[in-house]
């Protein structure tokens, strides 16, 4: 097998806006806006509970004048908005189907079926809030990005040091940055040795040493040393800045996919307005009396509405989220099920989505001659880390305890910044620390275990891949005809190491956001439709730039899980593919649904137009229909529908 791999690198300014004040290193609150908070939430539920009242009160045998101003209440505060909207587009010259089915509900009250036009109203309402929420929290994510960059940071000057905002912050000062604190703004490394968490950026799984010399990138967390940096990029260029705009950019380009009624919803439009004035004022120009050409063109208009096509669009699409979510995938809209379906080729990220993301110890080897076998030199090891809560002690000491040894108390610890620990165990000096990068083989990364200055052997860490990412690899070419590509910011061997379990052939490594934002373009220049497959903050430009977004929820960061069209709750990969093809199987219905609604809406409206259609078998074909294309598309809440769809991915 060959394998083609890409480096990519470079740098984009942009300016952005500080966020909000916050100290250096603290956590900040993130801030989610409240679905009441939105007007069209409020002005829903308000139209939603009217509605009902209403329902109750004409069920109840009450007064129909009850009934009526319950229902008005309805009309008026869940349809207004719509219609604003749609009277500002008459004045585009802009005719949408929102207006038509006010329109159509307003209709409906005039001819007697004020309960159906007060529900098309509730529906419509409703949606538009969810709308709204959706892309409000999007809002509420990105903001929140940028509380990952700190907003102050400690300046080294010729008289000491002192606090000030990074925003203030110039080419070439030079700061200072404690352990635990998150580094201020890119720069490189003057003084100093330690970690730096940089996940959030890169993608990396363990934290990388930082010398002098180093690029070190805002916004990432420090480890147990202190650095001197020196800045060089404005805060206002960073790299988490330019995740942020990234996010933003790709959010205000990218043209919306929308449902296949919604394509056709402005000739539709036009042409039912245009008919139902043909159907009112032709027989009343020819001598029929005003209150039979007023029916039959209301009748027109019940019939030709387009409830059934809605409704042969959405039960299928929102079935197959609901069973999706009952499965651990949250699909976010009925516009993001319908993209998943559409996807031709797969882009997935590797740490934490092919890999879970934590290091495992994979070898351990003794030196010849140390005396030592496997089991004495991983208990020797992890008895040196076990104080430690750096992430390869955690994964030396899990690997102890799994095998059930006994790990001796460690005396006189000390942790040296970069280099590892050093405890006295059993009244020997044992040092445990990083080898050098030579001896790390096929992406591993290698730590020496010395015993009073003797080296005594090597364990070796890798990133743990995910049980079921070959299943689902192969699950995602089969359905997409290509493998899919893996985009990452890790190193070369750590890739190529993955690529090669998971039957993968295109690699590109050492990527930053842009360069995964610029690959996903390269593919969509080239006819593609791309799904993209990640859970970190480096991912969600890519995640917002793809035909669609999948995230890893489980370790997911907040922006790449509102960012993503569909969240994986429970991290499991095959259910990937499983949601493509159920998405796909929705698609097939929402065209079946369609078939059946046109036909519908053809016979009602030709029977009216050449025969005379009494409007209450108008109201039940027309209600008929819209029946049975909601029950066809509640078949995928079967949960044979999912099991269908895993079952072809596995054989797949």
């Amino acid at each position: 097998m060959s394998l083609h791999v890409f480096l990519y690198g470079g740098r984009v300014s942009v300016t952005l806006a500080p966020s909000s004040p916050s100290s250096t290193g603290s956590p900040v609150t993130r801030r989610r806006t409240r679905v009441l908070a939105l007007p069209e939430a409020r002005w829903a539920l308000a139209s939603l509970v009217a509605f009902l009242l209403g329902l109750a009160a004409d069920l109840g045998g009450a007064s129909p004048w009850i009934s009526g101003v319950l229902y008005a209440v309805a009309y008026v505060s869940g349809g207004w908005e719509p219609a604003l909207e749609g009277l500002r587009a008459l004045r585009e010259k802009t005719l949408d189907v929102d207006l038509l089915m006010i329109v159509a509900a307003l209709g409906a009250a005039a001819i007697g079926q004020v309960l159906d036009g007060a529900l098309l109203i509730v529906i419509f309402a409703t949606s538009g809030a969810l709308e709204a929420l959706a892309t409000a929290r999007t809002a509420d994510s990105v903001r929140g990005l940028l509380d990952l960059a700190p907003t102050t940071a400690t300046r080294v000057t010729d008289g000491g040091e002192e606090t000030v905002p990074t925003a203030e912050l110039a080419v070439g000062d030079v700061l200072l940055v404690r352990p635990g604190e998150r580094i201020g703004a890119d720069g490189t490394v003057q003084d100093g040795v330690s970690e730096a968490d940089q996940a959030t950026i890169t993608g990396e799984s363990l934290p990388v040493v930082k010398r002098p010399g180093d690029e070190v990138f805002a916004g990432t967390l420090n480890g147990t040393g202190s650095l001197r940096v020196r800045v060089d990029r404005d805060p206002k260029d960073s790299v988490i800045a330019r995740i942020v705009a990234l996010v933003e950019e790709a959010s205000r380009t990218k043209a919306p996919t929308q449902l296949f009624i919604e394509k056709i919803e402005q000739r539709y439009a036009v042409g039912v307005v245009v008919a139902t004035l043909a159907v009112f004022g032709i027989p009343l120009a020819f001598g029929e009396n005003l209150t039979d050409a007023l029916l039959r063109a209301m009748t027109f208009m019940i019939v030709a509405s387009p409830c059934a096509v809605v409704l042969a669009t959405m039960p299928p699409l929102l079935s197959a989220i609901a069973n999706a979510g009952r499965h651990g995938v949250l699909v976010k809209s009925a516009v993001a099920m319908e993209r998943l379906g559409e996807i031709d080729t797969a882009a997935l990220d590797k740490t934490g989505t092919l890999t879970e993301g934590t290091p495992e110890v994979t070898a351990v080897r003794p030196l010849p001659g140390s005396g030592l076998d496997e089991d004495a030199l991983l208990a020797l090891a992890a008895s040196a880390e076990h104080p430690s809560e750096h992430p390869l002690a955690r994964a030396v000491v899990a690997a102890a305890q799994a095998r059930g040894l006994p790990l001796a108390p460690a005396a006189d610890f000390t942790a040296l910044p970069g280099r590892g620990v050093t405890a006295t165990v059993d009244g020997r000096v044992v040092t445990v620390g990083r080898a050098e990068t030579t001896d790390a083989t096929d992406g591993e990364t290698v730590i020496r275990v010395t015993r009073d200055g003797t080296p005594v052997g090597t364990l070796a860490l890798t990133d743990r891949l995910r049980h079921d990412a070959p299943g689902a690899t192969a699950a995602l070419t089969a359905l997409t005809g290509t493998a899919p590509v893996l985009l990452t910011g890790d190193n070369v061997r750590a890739a190529v190491r993955v690529a090669t379990a998971t039957g993968l052939t295109d690699v590109r490594a050492g990527l930053l956001p842009e360069d995964k934002v610029n690959a996903v373009r390269e593919l969509h220049a080239d006819g593609r439709k791309v799904l993209f497959v990640g859970d970190g903050v480096n991912d969600a430009p890519a995640l917002a730039a793809a035909h669609a977004g999948i995230a890893m929820g489980r370790a997911g960061s907040d922006l790449a899980l509102e960012t993503a069209d569909a969240v994986v709750v429970r991290d499991e990969l095959a259910a990937v593919p499983a949601v493509v093809r159920l998405s796909r199987t929705a698609r097939r219905l929402v065209l079946q649904n369609l078939v059946i609604a046109g036909t519908a809406i053809t016979v009602l409206v030709l029977w009216d137009l050449i025969g005379h259609l009494p409007l209450p078998l108008g109201v039940a074909g027309h209600e008929g229909s819209t029946v049975l294309v909601g029950l066809n598309g509640l078949r995928l809440l079967r949960e044979s529908a999912w099991r269908s769809a895993g079952a072809q991915d596995t054989q797949g």
